[in-house]
This record gives structure tokens, C-alpha cells and sequence, in this order.
């Protein structure tokens, strides 16, 4: 991929950004689905629930998911796609891969094998509107994918026999061989005796003998299309001889510009060649043309997708493209940069309106892709926030509809469940991403976990922010400028001690310094050898001043830290305030510590602060700002989507910010509500994000508040920053 390629998809994708409401339709959410809901009543709310490939019936009003540790197929009406409820599961005994609807029933491919050394499985046809299951199929294995014909006379389904990685290091071949299974479909329901399984055997290049199909997709003349992932291979069969009437091998790649190192620098200056794109998704974009999803899974995985012609040749590959445009949103997994960074999985295609789109998943990256399929080079026109590892996806072209199924569940750990998403193409400005980074020296900007915010001295719109240590980065001042829609990182500030890049600190927050410099907040963590302090950066980000805190202060510490830094008064009166997260262990219970600290006299002091009660979890802080006559302060619970009820804004006048002596009693504060964050964090139509983590006012009065995507660990990857409406603040 040229980089006058790159710059042209960048500025594709900034215009779709950028367009006026009436101009063009565009995708946006406007639902989340969380799986538990469809859980039985006899099942703990905690228990793991998954949404993988879904499908849906025929009116368009019934989405229907695979959901593989529930052991079960879940039902959501969305005859109101903007209030999405829930209609229940049904049950096997057995884990359901996949789904397809047909008619008024819907397919389930069913595994219900013992071990991977003894694959089975069942075809299950379930009548959506009773959810009774009105008979099974055996297939002879353990399938993964299914897809219905067109004209409904039949359904494919890849019987995939999966290795099992702890046998021989992963590798093939390891039997059972896998195999195509075609049954035929009358009235909506499979004829058991039809069933036909088409050899693969023989045509690969690599474990010919082994062959491993993933993922099938139907034409409009009833060809099948299969990708055999393991043996990096399509196939082509005809679906009413079973025989396969063409093959070839999905090749290799060359990439360039990707950051393949697991070291969190977010360095986009990286090459791999000989790829294997391995393919996991496959569609027919017309009766010549296939795209595929190149996920990898042994020895492959180019973070790319290609589209090929039915005899094999490339006619378009993405290259590190896509993965460099959802680094710009701050997307990128780091920790699988090594392996398949943003690991490209899902894939959907349809046609809205007379324009073909074509809909790429990033499983790591929870993002879909959104191209304008224009018949030769795809133009990239949005990329959609998902869930977290979006698998499955389905078009609903005459209700405008697209739907994705979002595997990942991490409920007993306190994060987000399962989720399905719903989006509408409709007239408008997209609402994602709501901040991207522009190229630095030609190149890309990687960013996230974006943890404090402080406005500009001179020039409105403006902020800086920081970013925490989730990616032991060389800690960083982005700068932001809000005019542009999104926002953009235009420029980025390097923190160095003595000449080298700066390591060991947990920046949670950033202020002025009042000389062109930067104050900086650290949050200690002795597990991680990174202690509590502030530290001075001049403008070219060299740290001029480390201060520790003191014995008196450190007497009660916990990793729980400074969660912000803010500056009140000048020259020799500045003072800085501090928030700190959570209890220490010598605070009263409900109550953490605001610290101050005097620069020019070096004392420190301390006032308290009076924590809401959690529903949930825990309550902490983790921002503080001064605005006018008061200093603001983010305060909210650890818990995310459903369970989330405490993202507050509270001020503390700053007449009444009188620090005594560390050690001493400490006076209480007094505190007024002025924002409710919530409202703002449903407003994308996602589930509540846990980590509100920065907020500030730009020079002309106007605030600002960001979330903390914690580095796509284990989270959406989404970012927020918007504007917050105030009333009364001076």
C-alpha cells in the first residue's frame, strides 16, 4: 500500500467525517443489546454469555446469535431497532456456532463433540416465532460455519473438524479431516436424508490431507465459496452437484508500516513480508469477485482483507492500511502487535440504497470497517465502534439496519458483557470517532488510554492531554485541537529525563505550568516500581523537576495515587492541588485526600473529600480542575454499561480549599453537584463506559471531558471526547 494510497483513504474517511448533515447517509449506533438479558431465569447473571454469528428472519425484525458457553441460540425483537428486547434462548446440549435464517425457522449448527479428536455435530431447525426445535440433523462432525442459497433450496455448512493447539504445537495435519456438508431445505426446514459432504481432501498446499474449512458464503447461482483457514485455501463447489469446480491458495502478503512489536510504543514503522493471509470470513461481492477476512491462525494473519477473482488473482489488498486508520482512532491492540494486531475476523456484505457496502470486523479491535464497494479499489468510508470482539455481523438492507455480534463477555471480572449493536444508515454526521490523530512525519500517531486533560493558555478549542502507563510508552502530551469534527491529536510532546525517554511513571494528570511547561501527576504502584510524585516538563517535554511526596503523606499510601494535578494562583502563591483516587489506608472510610503542594515554599498540605456511596464496587476520584472560584472534580464508580450509576462532576470553592498540615486533622469539604456524565456517555448508544478519567475547561470557558479506553485491554477500545454543557460555572 503507497502512502499516496494511505493519505487518500485518510482523507476518504476525514470527509465522510466532515460531510453536512443533508449531504449523505451514514451508519451510526443507535442500540446495545447486552446478553445477559436473554439469559433463563434459573441461570446466576454472572454466568458467561456470548453473542457470535448472528442472522436475521426475514421481515428483519428478529435478530437471532449464537451464543457457545450458554450452549444456546438467543432471540432479540427489534421491531423498534432503537429499543432492541429481549425474547428468550433455547438450549441444546452441545455449543452452536452459527446461525442462518430461512423462511420463518432458523438453522443452528451445533457441535456437540467430546474432545477435538472426536468431532460431532447437529443441525438444528428452530421455529422462531414458538422457539421449539422441530428436528436435528446429523452432520459428522464439528461445524463452524453455514450460510442458506439464495432461492432457500439448500444450506451449506463447513464442517471444520478444528485442531487443537496443545496437540504438537498446533500444527497439521491432525484428524479428523474436515469437509462441506450440503442439505437440502424444503419449505424452510432440512431434508436430513439430502445431506451430501464434499471432499477437500487433496487441494491445498499446505496439510492437503487435513483440510479445515471456516467460513461459507453462497452466490446467486447457488456456488458456494469456502475458506479453509489452517490450510490457507478457497474452494468454489456447486451447490447443487457438490462438486468443487475450482480451488487456489490464498497466497501471501507484504506489509509495511505496521507496528508488529508487543512493546507499547505504538511505533507504525514496521514491515513483515511472506505473510499468510489465512483467511477466516468469506463473501461474494458479485458472481466473479470474493472477499475475505484475514484473520490468521496458525502461521498466518496479514491484518489485511483482499478481494480476489474466482480464479485467484488479487484485484485489491488492504495492507496495513486499515489497521493504520484504526490506530488514528486509537484502536490498536498493542498487545497482540507481535502476533495479528488487529486481527481481521468478521465480514458482511449488502447493498443499501443501490450503494454495496462492504463490512469488515477487527476482532482485536472492536471496530468495524465500513467501504464503499465501487467495483475496483474499495473506498473506506467510517469505522464503527463495536462491542468487545465483534465475530459475527448482519445486514438488514430494507430497514436500514446493520446488527454485530460481539463475543467477548467479561462480566466476572467487572467489565462489559456480551453485547449485540445496532446501527442505522440514515442522513447525518457520523458520531464516531470523536477524536483521531493526524500523521506526524508522515506517519501515524498511535494513542489511547487517554487519562487527564488541561485547555490551552492562549488559544480556544484547544487542550493537552496525557495518556496513563497501560502501554509503557514513553509518556506523552498529546495536543488536541476540538475545533475540527473530531477532534484531532495534531502534535505530540515526548517526555524525556536527561536526554533519554522518560520510564517508570503513571501519568494520571496534566496542568499548566504558567512558563510554557507542564506539570505532571503520577500514580505510584510498587509492583510496577513506579512511585507517586509530580514532576516539571519544560516545552520540549525535558522533566526539570521530580518531586517525591512526603514521609508524612506516603505513611498511608496505596497504589491508588494522584488521579489529577490543577494549579491555583501564580508567581510565588501557586499552588498545586491533587486528587487522590481512593481511601488511603489513615482516611476515614468514604473520604480521600485532596493534597496541595506549594512549589515555591515546598509545603504540603491536605483537605478532605466526602465520597458518594457505591451501588457497586468502589468511588473515586480521578480529575481536579480549577475554573474561576472553583476547582471541578470528576468522581465516579468503577462499573460499566447496566451497572453503572456514579459518573459525576462535583465543585469545591476554592475560598473553602484550606490545606492544614500533613499528619494534622484534616478539614472536610464541602461539595456541589453541577453534571451528571451519564446523559453523555449513553449519547453514542453504547453501554456506559467505566472510566471517565478527564475533564477541563478550554480558554474561552468551554469543557471538556474524555474516557479512558484502558488500551483495548479488555475493553471496547472506544474513546469519548465532548463537549459538556454547564450552567452556572465561573
Amino acid at each position: 500500500m503507497t502512502f499516496s494510497l494511505r493519505a487518500a483513504m485518510t482523507a476518504a474517511l476525514l470527509a465522510s467525517v466532515a460531510v453536512p448533515a443533508s449531504a449523505e447517509q451514514v451508519f451510526n449506533r443507535i442500540a446495545s443489546f447486552p446478553v445477559v438479558s436473554n439469559l433463563p431465569a434459573d441461570k446466576d447473571k454472572t454466568a458467561t454469555t456470548s453473542a457470535e454469528i448472528i442472522t436475521a428472519s426475514e421481515d428483519g425484525k428478529t435478530l437471532i446469535y449464537s451464543d457457545s458457553p450458554l450452549g444456546a441460540i438467543g432471540f432479540i425483537d427489534i421491531t423498534d431497532p432503537k429499543a432492541p428486547k429481549a425474547l428468550g434462548a433455547v438450549t441444546f446440549k452441545g455449543e452452536p456456532t452459527s446461525v442462518a435464517a430461512v423462511g420463518n425457522k432458523v438453522l443452528a449448527a451445533v457441535n456437540t463433540g467430546e474432545s477435538k479428536a472426536k468431532p460431532t455435530g447437529m443441525l438444528a431447525v428452530v421455529d422462531i416465532a414458538t422457539k421449539k426445535v422441530d428436528l436435528t440433523c446429523d452432520l459428522g462432525g464439528q461445524p463452524d460455519s453455514i450460510a442458506v442459497s439464495r432461492d432457500k433450496t439448500f444450506a451449506a455448512i463447513a464442517i471444520e473438524n478444528e485442531r487443537d493447539e496443545d496437540v504438537n504445537d498446533g500444527a497439521l495435519p491432525q484428524m479428523p479431516a474436515g469437509d462441506l456438508v450440503i442439505v437440502s431445505l424444503k419449505g424452510g426446514t432440512a431434508d436430513c436424508a439430502s445431506i451430501k459432504h464434499v471432499d477437500l481432501r487433496g487441494i491445498a498446499e499446505v496439510a492437503p490431507e487435513d483440510p479445515e474449512p471456516e467460513f461459507v458464503a453462497i452466490n446467486d447461482a447457488g456456488e458456494i465459496a469456502v475458506t479453509l483457514q489452517e490450510n490457507n485455501h478457497i474452494a468454489i463447489i456447486d451447490g447443487k452437484t457438490a462438486k468443487v469446480i475450482g480451488h487456489f491458495s490464498a497466497g501471501k502478503t507484504d506489509l509495511d508500516g505496521i507496528d508488529n512489536k508487543t512493546d507499547g510504543q505504538l511505533a507504525f514503522t514496521g514491515k513483515a513480508e511472506g505473510v499468510l493471509r489465512e483467511p477466516d470470513a468469506i463473501k461474494w461481492l458479485d458472481h466473479n469477485r470474493l472477499a475475505v477476512a484475514n484473520e490468521g491462525d496458525w502461521k498466518g494473519g496479514s491484518r489485511s482483507f483482499t478481494i480476489f477473482d474466482r480464479s485467484g488473482k488479487v484485484l485489491y489488498e488492504s495492507g496495513a492500511s486499515l489497521e493504520r486508520e484504526i490506530a488514528r482512532i486509537g484502536h490498536f491492540p498493542d498487545k497482540r502487535a507481535k502476533s495479528k494486531g488487529v486481527e481481521l475476523e468478521g465480514m458482511e456484505f449488502a447493498s443499501f440504497n443501490g450503494r454495496n457496502y462492504i463490512f469488515v470486523l477487527s476482532e482485536r479491535a472492536s471496530v468495524v470497517a465500513v467501504y464503499k464497494d465501487t467495483g475496483a479499489e474499495p473506498q473506506l468510508a467510517q469505522l464503527l465502534p463495536s462491542g468487545i470482539s465483534p465475530e459475527g455481523a448482519v445486514a438488514i438492507p430494507g430497514r436500514n439496519l446493520l446488527a454485530t455480534a460481539n463475543e467477548a463477555d467479561l462480566g466476572e471480572d467487572g467489565g462489559a458483557r456480551s453485547h449485540v449493536m445496532i446501527y442505522e444508515l440514515a442522513e447525518g454526521r457520523p458520531s464516531y470517532p470523536t477524536l483521531v490523530s493526524k500523521g506526524v512525519d508522515g506517519n501515524v500517531v498511535g494513542w489511547g488510554a487517554l487519562s487527564g486533560l488541561v485547555g490551552d493558555a492562549e488559544k480556544d478549542g484547544i487542550l493537552y492531554a496525557v495518556s496513563d502507563s497501560v502501554y509503557n510508552m514513553q509518556p506523552s502530551i498529546f495536543t488536541i485541537d476540538t475545533t475540527r469534527k473530531p477532534a484531532e491529536i495534531t502534535n505530540v510532546l515526548r517526555v524525556t529525563r536527561n536526554g533519554q525517554p522518560a520510564q517508570k511513571l503513571d501519568i494520571e494528570g496534566v496542568a499548566l505550568d504558567g512558563k510554557g511547561g507542564f506539570w505532571l501527576a503520577s500514580e505510584g504502584d510498587s509492583a510496577k516500581l513506579t512511585g507517586h510524585g509530580l514532576y516539571n516538563v519544560n516545552a520540549k517535554g525535558e522533566i526539570k523537576a521530580e518531586i517525591g511526596l512526603p514521609a508524612d503523606l506516603l505513611a498511608g499510601e496505596t497504589r491508588f495515587g494522584f488521579e489529577g494535578v490543577t494549579t491555583v494562583g501564580s508567581g510565588d502563591d501557586l499552588t498545586l492541588w491533587m486528587a487522590i483516587q481512593r481511601e488511603w489506608k489513615d482516611d476515614p472510610k468514604s473520604t480521600v485526600k485532596l493534597v496541595s503542594y506549594k512549589p515555591k515554599s515546598k509545603e504540603w498540605g491536605a483537605v478532605r473529600y466526602p465520597l458518594d456511596k457505591a451501588d457497586a464496587g468502589w468511588v473515586g476520584l480521578s480529575e481536579i480542575t480549577a475554573h474561576g472560584d472553583h476547582v471541578y472534580i470528576v468522581e465516579r464508580d468503577n462499573q460499566i454499561g447496566d451497572n453503572a450509576k456514579l459518573k459525576k462532576l462535583y465543585r469545591v470553592a476554592i475560598a473553602d480549599l484550606k490545606p492544614v498540615k500533613l499528619g494534622g486533622e484534616l478539614p472536610l469539604v464541602k461539595k456541589e453537584e453541577v453534571h451528571d456524565f451519564i446523559p453523555d456517555l449513553k449519547a453514542t448508544n453504547g453501554y456506559v463506559l467505566d472510566k471517565l478519567e478527564g475533564f477541563t475547561f478550554d480558554k474561552s470557558g468551554k469543557a471538556f471531558a474524555v474516557t479512558d479506553n484502558d488500551g483495548i485491554d479488555d475493553s471496547s477500545g472506544e474513546t469519548l471526547l465532548f463537549p459538556v454543557e454547564l450552567k452556572g460555572t465561573n
